[in-house]
């Protein structure tokens, strides 16, 4: 492209050539001033317009503004919705969290209060920098799942506690009776009525006549019936081969095929069948084998109790020569009738290691009570009243 200049002031012409490269360039570097010009000329007069409040840039302003403001405001909104459901699926998970927090530490014996109180926080002061909205929904989806894991694991705790508790209940760790001394305990001892080495099979507990006669744990009662050796008796069953035994009792509350509950009353101490006074014999079986029932009270209710048959004792009186060996009484079948007041003698197979040998017998004492006043004489502890004579063994079992 050629451009020829003349003017009257120019002493000839010029000639310019113009190629295409450099009318592109200097159209470009209009194009860049014309915009440096309107650049500056519309922040001029924006800022002039919003300082000294020009009527036309204030409603540009506002436009702009509103228009910025909106859709931050939709951002915010659509946010706090989805954090607003998130809180609530929390809260609804806090609550379950908190009631099953209450049934568990009621089943594990905990008081709720001491696991309410909100854990102490501190530490030295860190700077740091606010959460972004991502960051937060983040850790509200954290919070929730592992709410959700908690919860779970909490009812699973929760049934397991509940099944344990179920199980202690059904096992005889309560006292069957609330105030009373302790009488004979279980084991080998001489019989009071025949002066005999006979295995005691329960507990008797001393109490006057009309004491209340407690559950040792819940069960279903088998046994309410009147027996020659054990007079009025009840027997429950706790399942798992179980069973607890009360007798001598002067009244029963209960029936056969009741539900009763621990600690419920079911009769009253009284004196009948086979005994010397108001007590309370009572025996625990493990698939009809008498158990010691100590071992079931003296149990940690922490611990579950190992329900198992033992073996009965062996004797711990000592032993009789052959030649000497009383004979095993006969089974009883009905009450025991009064023994005749002829006087008897303590017979020499039977007297306690304590008595030395050539001393002098014992005075003669009624028969009921000659063989108990020996022995206390003999050892200096009182004499323990009897409860039943069981039969079917060289040395019978005392109930």
């Amino acid at each position: 492209m050629h451009l020829i200049i003349t003017d009257a002031w120019l002493a000839r012409s010029r000639a310019i050539h113009l190629s295409g490269t450099k009318l592109l360039l200097a159209g470009l570097s209009l194009s860049f001033a014309l915009m440096l010009v309107a650049a500056g000329l519309y922040h001029w007069v924006f800022l002039k317009g919003a300082r000294e409040g020009w009527p036309v840039i204030g409603a540009l302003v506002k436009l702009v503004v509103k228009d910025e403001f909106a859709l931050r405001d939709r951002f915010m909104r659509e946010n706090l919705d989805v954090m607003a459901r998130r809180i609530g699926e929390m809260q609804a998970k806090l609550l379950q969290l908190e009631s099953l927090g209450e049934r568990v530490s009621g089943l594990a014996g905990i008081n709720p209060s001491d696991i309410k109180a909100r854990p102490g926080q501190g530490g030295a002061l860190v700077s740091g920098r606010p959460l972004t909205m991502e960051e937060l929904q983040k850790t509200l989806e954290d919070l929730d799942r592992v709410a959700g894991q908690r919860t779970d694991l909490m009812s699973v705790v929760e049934s397991r506690l509940f099944e344990q508790k179920v199980k202690s209940m059904m096992i005889p760790t309560q006292h069957p009776v609330a105030f009373g001394g302790a009488g004979s305990g279980f084991g080998w001892r001489i019989d009071p009525f025949t002066g005999r080495s006979a295995l005691h099979t329960g507990i008797d507990y001393q109490s006057s006549t009309g004491t209340a006669i407690l559950a040792a744990a819940g069960g279903v009662v088998v046994t309410q019936e009147f027996r020659p050796d054990y007079g009025n008796l009840v027997e429950v069953d706790h399942g798992k081969d179980l069973v607890t035994r009360y007798a001598h009792a002067s009244k029963v509350m209960v029936k056969k095929g009741d539900l009763v509950k621990r600690g419920q009353k079911i009769a009253e101490v009284g004196s009948t069948g086979r005994s010397t006074g108001p007590h309370l014999h009572f025996e625990v079986l493990v698939r009809g084998v008498p158990q010691d029932p100590s071992k079931f009270m003296n149990a940690n209710r922490s611990q579950p109790v190992q329900v198992a048959a033992a073996p009965l004792p062996k004797s711990e009186v000592p032993a009789v020569p052959p030649a000497q060996r009383p004979a095993a009484p006969s089974a009883v079948v009905a009450p025991a009738a009064p023994v005749s007041s002829k006087p008897a003698a303590l017979p020499a197979t039977q007297v306690p290691p304590a008595v030395q040998p050539g001393a002098p017998p014992a005075a003669p004492l009624s028969s009921a009570v000659a063989p108990a006043a020996a022995l206390a004489a003999a050892s200096s502890t009182p004499a323990q009243p009897a409860g039943p004579l069981a039969s079917g063994s060289p040395a019978a079992p005392q109930r």
